[in-house]
């Protein structure tokens, strides 16, 4: 029987009759959201490129070409091909090459991926026909990523499986052709707090989940989901929906509070496909394990298993910003530029023939970094925006950057001079590597902070670092270029890695270290915390947010003295004596101004307005002042509420 809706049986007679016959078309297949098109004489497809722009133009859907498998060389004659085509200057090794029989594609990576492109897609195209596979080219990370790796091993080793989800997503997505009536949300999560986000969009006919996050605070040890006073997961059971009705979930970006629950849908039983950008999969890879583990070291027991994170990312189907992406028969789906943090992306869905437009913005920067560009704010259409309050208080308005960096080197030399160590406790994605450009680009271009003190590394933020040189694409075009030019500020003689025991670098002179761990939950930080606190010449410096329960919310708030568990596990009594500063105008988030600024340059204006992902004094406040400040409807919905938009 088949299931086609007649937009299928459209797109296959439209493919078939602007395909030229010497092509030799032998299949087309529904392959999750894109149209994979088999054909016997590939290198005629790609000698003329506008056979491919039709196509895709007049069925709106990603084109992929492939070859028949018979018609492919075989591997080892295809890879000294390729070897001998892309130029040596590359950087492609032989174990950089690896087939994919299941999809007719060669993965290559490179550390420059434009010379593997070639001018115009040249020497794409010159591997294709000489070996009929199809290039995916995939850019080497300056450092070593053993995420990275992991994650690129994994899709070829589940490519069998994921060749039989992705048809079974393309088949769902182009069986019906029912028109929806309604259109409503149910705040699930995230609405007058920070953590466990999550908005469940529903029509008559499709169920999507927006983020699906936990909040681990304020202890580390695990989560308990059958406890009803539990705050650190959605309200996945209030909404009287089974795990596979669920038709999709869209990850805004790779942040615990935002996915962190979504390897739990798979352990029971989710079998749909999770959205997110190319660096935001990785960055969750490095997250989810790292969060596993530290849940395990500190004697707690894991929400889900490595087996469950394997299946997330093998249900994983990633998009570029920009890319309009079907995820249902009648919702489209388009990631902008988000500026919080790598890959972070902002969510415009399209819901219907002109039914309802949704923008939700996940986190957002509406501001100066040296890492990202600010968001966009350019939409087809926006009827509701779902904007984060975090800063959205009416006193939450951060210092002007540049005073601001002055204002931490400024610091950082005092207390250097002074024979003390600065501590900066950091989210290992985005701030860290925020604070290594600001540190670097101080300290070799400025004489008068050319400290005689090493700027340590420690934690997760290396491997961190090193997704973002895989993803050039996603940062700042200065930081680009020099990435590309093999001058990576994250590489800069400024840095050391702390290698062995902490000790190493505590017993040494004044430095400064840079650590994971941001609210002090755990990670390094709190290692080199304990050790620190007692020492009044020393100096803790936050720049990032401390949610409410945070033990660094508590340090923030002028802590004094404290229990925490030693090397032995037993508690020790911790005084906190070290100079403790809060330099705002680092964070990944948008203050009140920022947030303001935002709303008024979107473009067009929001005709509806959602404050969500802030205290609850935040969310309302904002919700106000924006409700009064562009005379729109103007909520701050709190958790379990639905708001019927059609």
């Amino acid at each position: 029987m088949n299931n086609e809706n007649n937009d299928g049986k459209h797109i296959k007679e439209k493919i078939k009759e602007l395909m030229p016959n010497e092509a030799g078309l032998s299949d087309i297949e529904f392959e999750g959201p894109d149209v994979a098109v088999y054909v016997k004489n590939i290198p005629f497809v790609y000698s003329d490129e506008s056979i491919i722009k039709n196509i895709s133009s007049a069925i709106k859907k990603r084109l992929i070409i492939r070859s028949e498998p018979k018609e492919l060389l075989d591997e080892d004659t295809a890879l000294q091909k390729i070897l001998e085509i892309i130029p040596k200057d590359a950087g492609v090794k032989e174990e950089g090459i690896r087939f994919d029989k299941e999809f007719s594609q060669v993965y290559i990576e490179a550390l420059k991926p434009g010379l593997v492109i070639g001018k115009g897609g040249s020497t794409l195209i010159e591997i294709i026909s000489n070996t009929r596979w199809v290039p995916k080219v995939l850019r080497t990370p300056t450092m070593n990523s053993d995420v990275i790796k992991g994650v690129r091993q994994l899709m070829i080793k589940e490519n069998e499986f994921r060749k039989k989800f992705l048809t079974a997503v393309g088949k769902k997505i182009n069986q019906s052709s029912t028109k929806s009536e309604w259109l409503k949300a149910t705040a699930l999560g995230g609405f007058k707090e920070v953590g466990r986000s999550c908005l469940l969009l529903e029509t008559n006919h499709s169920k999507i989940l927006i983020d699906c996050g936990i909040s681990p605070e304020p202890g580390i040890k695990g989560l308990d989901t059958t406890s009803t006073e539990n705050k650190a997961f959605p309200y996945l059971d209030s909404a009287n929906l089974t795990i596979n009705d669920i038709d999709a979930v869209i990850m805004t970006h790779a942040h615990m509070d935002h996915m962190g629950f979504i390897p739990y849908l798979y352990k029971f039983g989710y079998t749909g496909p999770v959205y997110a950008t190319p660096p935001s999969r990785d960055l969750a890879a490095l997250l989810l394990y790292d969060y596993n583990k530290l849940v395990i070291r500190t004697g707690g027991t894991p929400l889900y298993g490595e087996k469950d994170i394997k299946s997330m990312l093998s249900h994983m189907i990633t998009r570029d910003l920009g890319e309009v992406t079907n995820i249902t028969d009648e919702i489209k789906l388009t990631y902008h530029n988000a500026g919080h943090i790598l890959g972070s992306g902002i969510v415009h869905l399209h819901i219907g023939e002109g039914l309802y437009n949704i923008v939700h913005t996940g986190d957002i920067k509406y501001g100066f970094t040296r890492l990202y560009d600010q968001a966009d704010t350019k939409y087809p259409r926006i009827d509701a925006l779902f904007i984060e309050s975090t800063y959205g208080g009416s006193k939450n308005i951060g210092q002007d950057r540049q005073t601001a960096e002055v204002e931490l080197m400024q610091s950082i030399k005092k207390t250097i001079d002074a024979g003390g160590k600065v501590l900066i406790p950091l989210f290992a994605v985005g701030r860290a590597q925020e604070l290594q450009l600001v540190l670097e680009n101080y300290m070799m271009n400025n004489k008068d902070y050319k400290l005689d003190a090493p700027v340590y590394l420690d934690g997760m933020l290396l491997e961190a670092s090193a997704i973002h040189t895989a993803y050039p694409e996603y940062l700042k075009m200065g930081l680009r270029h020099r990435i590309l030019n093999n001058n990576s500020p994250f590489e800069s003689e400024v840095f050391e890695v702390a290698k062995g025991e902490r000790s190493g670098v505590l017993d040494k002179g004044s430095s400064i270290i840079l650590a994971s761990g941001g609210m002090l939950n755990g990670g390094t930080a709190l290692e080199y915390f304990k050790a620190l606190a007692d020492d009044p010449k020393n100096l803790l410096v936050f720049v990032g947010f401390n949610s409410a329960g945070s033990f660094g919310r508590r340090v923030q708030n002028g802590l004094k003295e404290t229990a925490l568990p030693g090397e032995d596990g037993k508690m020790e009594q911790v005084k906190v004596n070290m100079e403790v500063k809060t330099i705002d105008a680092f964070s990944g988030h948008s203050d009140r101004v920022q947030l303001t600024n935002f709303v008024e340059h979107l473009k067009p204006a929001a005709r509806k307005i959602y404050t969500m992902h802030g205290e609850e004094s935040r969310c309302e406040d904002l919700a106000r002042f924006l409700g009064n400040r562009f005379k729109v409807e103007s909520r701050s919905p709190m958790d379990l509420d639905t708001i019927r938009f059609k």
